[in-house]
């Protein structure tokens, strides 16, 4: 039977889980395929496309949420109390979740947005909410803070992380806490911090509208 896009795709990323981005190749995708791998360019044009579709795959389920909110009766009642910045947050947690859930998917899901590869629906609805500049601050952060989580599961994986009693010696009896949900916390706390600078910004060009309109 005659392979399609969506299957090209669902190969790429069964060779991502097995062998990581940089092992990710065309070559690797076609013998998933069992096909030459002149066969897939009659999908892709090229490798960047590939990972653009991957991207899109990756964290296609990211704003399933908000539209499923978006229905009617309580929920919809429940949907519009939520602010923009609550959406915004929301989004940037749900999409870290999605990275995380694929070997390098933060890898694939940034490098993808990094050279622009096709059009994010993530990034629009996030420049809908908190403007363009503020979509891609958190963008930046939430890709950022993911690549760092994955390599260190990665090194976790691999026994290369220093003993943890090792790290803390001297520093009393105190337990150190689990770095797993330590990450996950800072993330949180980073976040807030960034949605918490754009409502201020927000404020602050809200106020110098009305000093230009009333002044």
């Amino acid at each position: 039977m005659r392979n399609t896009v969506a299957d090209v795709v669902a190969a790429a990323l069964r060779v991502l889980d097995a062998h990581g981005l940089e092992g990710c190749s065309m070559r690797r995708v076609a013998a998933e395929l069992d096909v030459q791998p002149s066969a897939l360019y009659h999908h892709v044009p090229n490798k960047q496309s590939l990972l653009a579709r991957m991207a899109d795959v990756i964290v296609g389920g990211v704003l399933e949420g908000d539209a499923a909110g978006a229905g009617v009766g309580a929920n919809a009642h429940a949907h519009a109390a939520a602010s923009d910045v609550d959406r915004a947050r929301s989004t940037c947690v749900s999409m870290r979740g999605a990275m995380l859930a694929v070997r390098d998917g933060a890898d694939v899901v940034a490098t993808a947005a990094a050279f622009r590869l096709g059009s994010s629906a993530v990034e629009r609805r996030l420049a809908e909410w908190v403007g363009t500049d503020g979509a891609r601050a958190l963008l930046f952060y939430t890709f950022g803070q993911a690549q760092s989580t994955q390599t260190h599961r990665q090194a976790a994986s691999l026994g290369a992380l220093i003993d943890a009693g090792e790290r803390h010696a001297g520093f009393g009896s105190r337990a150190p806490a689990d770095p797993e949900v330590s990450l996950d916390a800072s993330f949180e706390r980073g976040l807030d911090i960034i949605i918490a600078g754009l409502g201020a910004g927000n404020g602050k060009q809200l106020a110098s509208t009305n000093d230009i309109l009333h002044g």
